[in-house]
Protein backbone atom coordinates (compact mmCIF):
# COMPACT_ATOMS: atom_id res chain seq x y z
CA UNK A 1 0.00 0.00 0.00
CA UNK A 2 2.79 2.42 0.90
CA UNK A 3 4.66 1.67 -2.31
CA UNK A 4 1.51 2.34 -4.35
CA UNK A 5 1.03 5.67 -2.59
CA UNK A 6 4.62 6.85 -2.83
CA UNK A 7 5.51 5.69 -6.29
CA UNK A 8 2.40 5.96 -8.42
CA UNK A 9 3.48 5.33 -12.01
CA UNK A 10 1.16 8.05 -13.23
CA UNK A 11 3.20 10.70 -11.41
CA UNK A 12 6.94 11.04 -11.87
CA UNK A 13 7.67 14.62 -10.86
CA UNK A 14 4.21 15.45 -9.54
CA UNK A 15 3.48 19.16 -9.57
CA UNK A 16 0.43 18.78 -7.34
CA UNK A 17 2.74 18.86 -4.31
CA UNK A 18 4.81 21.87 -3.20
CA UNK A 19 8.54 21.52 -3.78
CA UNK A 20 9.20 22.16 -0.09
CA UNK A 21 6.70 23.03 2.61
CA UNK A 22 6.39 23.30 6.35
CA UNK A 23 5.63 20.08 8.12
CA UNK A 24 2.27 19.39 9.64
CA UNK A 25 1.57 19.38 13.36
CA UNK A 26 3.46 16.89 15.48
CA UNK A 27 0.15 15.18 16.22
CA UNK A 28 -1.00 14.84 12.60
CA UNK A 29 1.30 11.94 11.82
CA UNK A 30 0.95 8.28 12.71
CA UNK A 31 3.34 6.71 15.21
CA UNK A 32 6.52 5.46 13.58
CA UNK A 33 9.53 3.70 15.11
CA UNK A 34 12.06 6.29 16.23
CA UNK A 35 9.82 9.27 15.49
CA UNK A 36 10.69 12.48 17.34
CA UNK A 37 7.80 14.83 18.12
CA UNK A 38 8.38 18.41 19.22
CA UNK A 39 5.44 20.44 20.50
CA UNK A 40 6.08 23.59 22.50
CA UNK A 41 3.07 25.53 23.62
CA UNK A 42 2.70 28.58 25.84
CA UNK A 43 -0.89 28.77 27.04
CA UNK A 44 -3.05 28.63 23.93
CA UNK A 45 -0.18 29.74 21.70
CA UNK A 46 1.68 27.00 19.81
CA UNK A 47 5.32 28.00 19.53
CA UNK A 48 6.41 25.01 17.46
CA UNK A 49 4.79 21.73 16.53
CA UNK A 50 6.73 19.45 14.23
CA UNK A 51 8.21 15.97 13.89
CA UNK A 52 11.37 14.27 12.69
CA UNK A 53 11.32 10.83 11.13
CA UNK A 54 14.43 8.67 11.11
CA UNK A 55 15.14 9.91 7.60
CA UNK A 56 15.02 13.48 8.92
CA UNK A 57 17.35 12.48 11.73
CA UNK A 58 19.80 10.99 9.23
CA UNK A 59 19.76 14.26 7.30
CA UNK A 60 20.41 16.20 10.50
CA UNK A 61 23.34 13.92 11.29
CA UNK A 62 24.91 14.42 7.86
CA UNK A 63 24.34 18.16 7.97
CA UNK A 64 26.09 18.54 11.30
CA UNK A 65 28.96 16.21 10.41
CA UNK A 66 29.53 17.97 7.08
CA UNK A 67 29.68 21.36 8.77
CA UNK A 68 32.13 20.09 11.39
CA UNK A 69 34.44 18.53 8.79
CA UNK A 70 34.64 21.48 6.41
CA UNK A 71 34.73 24.20 9.06
CA UNK A 72 37.51 22.31 10.84
CA UNK A 73 39.45 22.18 7.57
CA UNK A 74 38.99 25.92 7.18
CA UNK A 75 39.76 27.17 10.67
CA UNK A 76 41.38 24.53 12.89
CA UNK A 77 45.20 24.59 13.14
CA UNK A 78 45.41 20.81 12.69
CA UNK A 79 47.71 19.11 10.18
CA UNK A 80 46.09 17.40 7.22
CA UNK A 81 47.02 13.86 8.22
CA UNK A 82 45.31 14.21 11.59
CA UNK A 83 42.34 15.87 9.95
CA UNK A 84 42.07 12.95 7.53
CA UNK A 85 41.83 10.56 10.47
CA UNK A 86 39.22 12.72 12.19
CA UNK A 87 37.21 13.05 8.97
CA UNK A 88 37.36 9.30 8.46
CA UNK A 89 35.97 8.65 11.94
CA UNK A 90 33.19 11.21 11.49
CA UNK A 91 32.29 10.02 7.98
CA UNK A 92 32.15 6.37 9.03
CA UNK A 93 30.08 7.33 12.09
CA UNK A 94 27.72 9.33 9.88
CA UNK A 95 27.41 6.49 7.38
CA UNK A 96 26.64 3.96 10.10
CA UNK A 97 24.19 6.38 11.68
CA UNK A 98 22.45 6.96 8.36
CA UNK A 99 22.05 3.24 7.75
CA UNK A 100 20.82 2.67 11.31
CA UNK A 101 18.38 5.57 11.22
CA UNK A 102 16.95 4.53 7.85
CA UNK A 103 16.69 0.80 8.60
CA UNK A 104 12.92 0.93 9.12
CA UNK A 105 12.42 2.70 5.79
CA UNK A 106 14.46 0.18 3.84
CA UNK A 107 11.41 -2.08 3.67
CA UNK A 108 10.53 0.18 0.74
CA UNK A 109 12.85 -0.82 -2.09
CA UNK A 110 13.65 2.63 -3.54
CA UNK A 111 14.69 3.83 -0.08
CA UNK A 112 17.07 0.91 0.27
CA UNK A 113 18.60 1.72 -3.11
CA UNK A 114 18.97 5.39 -2.21
CA UNK A 115 20.67 4.62 1.10
CA UNK A 116 23.01 2.16 -0.62
CA UNK A 117 23.95 4.77 -3.22
CA UNK A 118 24.73 7.38 -0.56
CA UNK A 119 26.86 4.89 1.38
CA UNK A 120 28.82 4.06 -1.79
CA UNK A 121 29.35 7.73 -2.61
CA UNK A 122 30.45 8.71 0.90
CA UNK A 123 32.84 5.77 1.29
CA UNK A 124 34.30 6.43 -2.17
CA UNK A 125 34.80 10.09 -1.32
CA UNK A 126 36.43 9.18 1.98
CA UNK A 127 38.88 6.77 0.33
CA UNK A 128 39.82 9.25 -2.40
CA UNK A 129 40.25 12.06 0.14
CA UNK A 130 42.44 10.00 2.46
CA UNK A 131 44.61 8.69 -0.37
CA UNK A 132 45.10 12.18 -1.78
CA UNK A 133 46.21 13.46 1.64
CA UNK A 134 48.50 10.59 2.60
CA UNK A 135 50.09 10.26 -0.86
CA UNK A 136 50.17 13.96 -1.61
CA UNK A 137 48.08 13.94 -4.77
CA UNK A 138 48.28 17.65 -5.45
CA UNK A 139 45.49 17.98 -7.99
CA UNK A 140 42.94 16.22 -5.80
CA UNK A 141 44.10 18.11 -2.70
CA UNK A 142 43.29 21.37 -4.44
CA UNK A 143 39.91 20.07 -5.58
CA UNK A 144 38.57 18.31 -2.48
CA UNK A 145 35.66 20.73 -2.18
CA UNK A 146 34.66 20.18 -5.79
CA UNK A 147 34.97 16.41 -5.29
CA UNK A 148 32.54 16.38 -2.38
CA UNK A 149 30.11 18.71 -4.11
CA UNK A 150 30.10 16.39 -7.13
CA UNK A 151 29.52 13.33 -4.92
CA UNK A 152 26.66 15.04 -3.10
CA UNK A 153 25.10 16.23 -6.34
CA UNK A 154 25.21 12.67 -7.70
CA UNK A 155 23.52 11.45 -4.52
CA UNK A 156 20.78 14.05 -4.81
CA UNK A 157 20.20 13.37 -8.51
CA UNK A 158 19.92 9.64 -7.86
CA UNK A 159 17.58 10.28 -4.92
CA UNK A 160 15.49 12.58 -7.11
CA UNK A 161 15.14 9.88 -9.73
CA UNK A 162 14.31 7.06 -7.32
CA UNK A 163 12.00 9.10 -5.08
CA UNK A 164 10.55 11.28 -7.86
CA UNK A 165 11.33 14.45 -5.96
CA UNK A 166 11.94 17.87 -7.47
CA UNK A 167 13.37 19.01 -4.14
CA UNK A 168 16.26 16.57 -4.43
CA UNK A 169 16.78 17.59 -8.05
CA UNK A 170 17.04 21.21 -6.91
CA UNK A 171 19.59 20.26 -4.24
CA UNK A 172 21.68 18.46 -6.83
CA UNK A 173 21.65 21.50 -9.10
CA UNK A 174 22.61 23.78 -6.20
CA UNK A 175 25.63 21.60 -5.46
CA UNK A 176 26.70 21.77 -9.09
CA UNK A 177 26.28 25.55 -8.96
CA UNK A 178 28.48 25.52 -5.86
CA UNK A 179 31.29 24.00 -7.90
CA UNK A 180 31.05 26.91 -10.35
CA UNK A 181 31.28 29.37 -7.43
CA UNK A 182 34.37 27.84 -5.81
CA UNK A 183 36.96 29.62 -8.02
CA UNK A 184 35.52 32.97 -6.94
CA UNK A 185 35.63 32.49 -3.16
CA UNK A 186 39.38 32.16 -2.85
CA UNK A 187 40.56 30.69 0.42
CA UNK A 188 37.01 30.23 1.73
CA UNK A 189 36.18 27.17 -0.33
CA UNK A 190 35.83 24.88 2.69
CA UNK A 191 33.41 27.25 4.43
CA UNK A 192 31.29 27.60 1.30
CA UNK A 193 31.28 23.84 0.71
CA UNK A 194 30.47 22.96 4.31
CA UNK A 195 27.72 25.55 4.44
CA UNK A 196 26.11 24.32 1.21
CA UNK A 197 26.29 20.61 2.05
CA UNK A 198 25.27 21.09 5.67
CA UNK A 199 22.47 23.58 5.04
CA UNK A 200 20.95 21.43 2.28
CA UNK A 201 20.76 18.38 4.52
CA UNK A 202 19.33 20.37 7.43
CA UNK A 203 16.76 22.01 5.16
CA UNK A 204 15.51 18.63 3.96
CA UNK A 205 15.28 17.47 7.57
CA UNK A 206 13.33 20.53 8.65
CA UNK A 207 10.87 20.75 5.76
CA UNK A 208 8.61 18.27 4.00
CA UNK A 209 9.63 17.55 0.45
CA UNK A 210 7.60 16.55 -2.59
CA UNK A 211 7.53 12.79 -2.67
CA UNK A 212 3.92 11.98 -1.86
CA UNK A 213 4.41 12.49 1.87
CA UNK A 214 7.23 10.00 2.17
CA UNK A 215 8.73 12.40 4.70
CA UNK A 216 5.81 11.70 6.98
CA UNK A 217 5.02 8.19 5.70
CA UNK A 218 1.31 8.94 5.71
CA UNK A 219 -1.28 6.52 4.49
CA UNK A 220 -2.99 9.34 2.66
CA UNK A 221 -2.12 12.87 1.80
CA UNK A 222 -3.21 15.28 4.51
CA UNK A 223 -4.37 18.83 3.84
CA UNK A 224 -1.87 21.62 4.40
Amino acid sequence: MVQDLLFNKNNFFSDDLPLLRRKQSAFEIEDLPGLWRIHWQLGDTILISTFYTRIDQACFLWGIISAIIFFTAQFAPINWSLQALLWSVLTVAGTVGMVERSHYWQMIEPISQVVGAWVLLMVSGLVITDLSIFFGWGYLLTHLCALWLVLNSLGYFYSSWKLRSRAFLLMGLLHLAGIAVLPYVGAWQFVVTGTLIGFSALLLAELQWDSHDICAHLAAQQPN
